[in-house]
């Protein structure tokens, strides 16, 4: 492994230049070697005279690729800290761009040599800077190296940022789209993050507007991933798909209106209308990938919280048994596990054989629900302003009376 030693030029650029293209030619011999360094330092000091960075950026590039087995990790990352160094001299963000471009596709070549340096210098590279498209240009390429790499765990704190990250960049709907289905696809292999990937895809199909639904073609299949996703995942009772234009459009849909079928049962019905549309399209759900089994399960819990949207709060055994399919000892069982499942928060009255309810999660969270908290949430203010004034009532009431006791007691 070669080690770089600092030579005596004042210009940092230009040492790289020199160190590299000396590693990149020294097995050429010193007779051919020393003409081809020459060359290129002085076409380098051309560049930095004429302010030619995007051609300096290449130059250096060229031999820095050439090198990369040949150093250290520290000394790869301070040729590239220099080269990255050359977006801050440029005279404009298109010519930043131009540079960030160069630079990232040498540094995602190879994904899986140094992939966490590489990261290291792409993000880098980000920080240096400042047009926020150049910026989001740069993130993305992150992405797809993290992808790549296999170090997807090194780019999952930054998703958690992504709508601060939106606002800065102020990125086109396209941009955004993209962004949010490359995230997805990302996600979408690795099963502890399966919830983050349906909450990027469906990041990506809230931008289609009821016009761009209509027009969708190859998008299509993405819309019904979700559905598919939805419906197969263990710990996902609600979502907000039917108001998404991309999803409705699917249910007058020739190819698709089954898949837009099942998603209005697991939000709207019980498990009996599942088990009809399962007998009539048991080889569609098995061509997704649907196991019968755990969608019954999902089911079953889906209809419990549809029999606690009574006003009454309680339900009886007897109707839990028939909406789920199951026999009298088994009740608790599955009550017991929509607790767990946090689809419920109730208690179960031995005694009476009913289940008291006192909340559940909402299946589908649209505008009416959206409403509904706004109603709660007005009354919430209203009974605290209430409890407030009776506070400082009594209070004025108590100095009072505590006043006159002081007054007969002067007396």
């Amino acid at each position: 492994m070669t080690t770089i030693v600092p030579t005596s030029e004042d210009n940092p650029v230009i040492s790289v230049v020199r160190v590299t293209s000396e590693l990149a030619w020294a097995d050429a011999g010193l007779e051919v070697a020393e003409p081809q360094v020459a060359r290129l330092c002085i076409e380098a000091q051309e560049f930095i005279m004429m302010g030619r960075w995007v051609d300096l950026a290449s130059l250096m590039l060229t031999s820095a690729e050439l090198i990369t087995s040949k150093v250290s990790e520290k000394d790869f990352e301070c040729i590239f800290t220099v080269i990255c160094s050359l977006a801050t001299r440029a005279g404009s963000p298109d010519e930043a761009l131009e540079i960030a471009k160069l630079i990232s596709t040498k540094i995602i070549q190879q994904p899986s040599d140094k992939t966490a340096l590489r990261l290291k210098i792409l993000f880098n590279l980000y920080n240096l800077l400042e047009d926020p498209y150049n910026r989001f240009f740069v993130y993305t390429k992150a992405l797809n190296l993290a992808a790549n790499g296999k170090m997807i765990e090194s780019i999952i704190p930054s998703l958690k940022m992504i709508d601060s990250f939106l606002q800065e960049w102020n990125i086109e709907k396209e941009d955004q789209r993209d962004l949010f289905l490359t995230i997805s696809n990302i996600l979408k292999d690795n099963k502890s993050m399966s919830k983050e990937s349906f909450i990027f895809l469906s990041k990506y199909l809230t931008t289609f507007s009821m016009e761009e639904a209509f027009l969708m073609n190859e998008e299509k299949e993405e819309a019904v991933r979700a559905i598919i996703e939805f419906v197969k995942s263990p710990d996902m009772f609600q979502c907000d798909l039917p108001g998404m234009p991309a999803i409705s459009q699917l249910e007058k849909d020739e190819k698709y209106a089954l898949v837009y079928q099942l998603l209005e049962i697991f939000l709207n019905s019980r498990l009996d209308r599942y088990l009809d549309f399962h007998a009539r399209n048991s080889a569609l759900l098995k061509s997704y990938g649907l196991v019968h089994e755990e969608c019954i399960t999902k089911m079953r819990l889906m209809s419990l919280i549809d029999l606690s949207c009574n006003e009454s709060g309680e339900i009886p055994y007897a109707k839990v048994t028939e909406a789920l399919q199951i026999r009298d000892d088994e009740v608790e069982y599955w009550v017991v596990k929509a607790i767990m499942s946090k689809v419920l928060d109730c208690k179960m009255d031995q005694m009476n054989q009913v289940v008291i309810v006192s909340r559940r999660t909402e299946r589908v969270f649209g505008l009416s629900q959206w409403q509904g908290l706004r109603s709660k949430l007005v009354n919430w203010r209203a009974n605290i302003a209430t409890a407030i004034s009776t506070i400082q009532s009594s209070k004025v009431a108590d100095e009072g009376v505590q006043a006159v006791q002081e007054g007969v007691m002067t007396r």
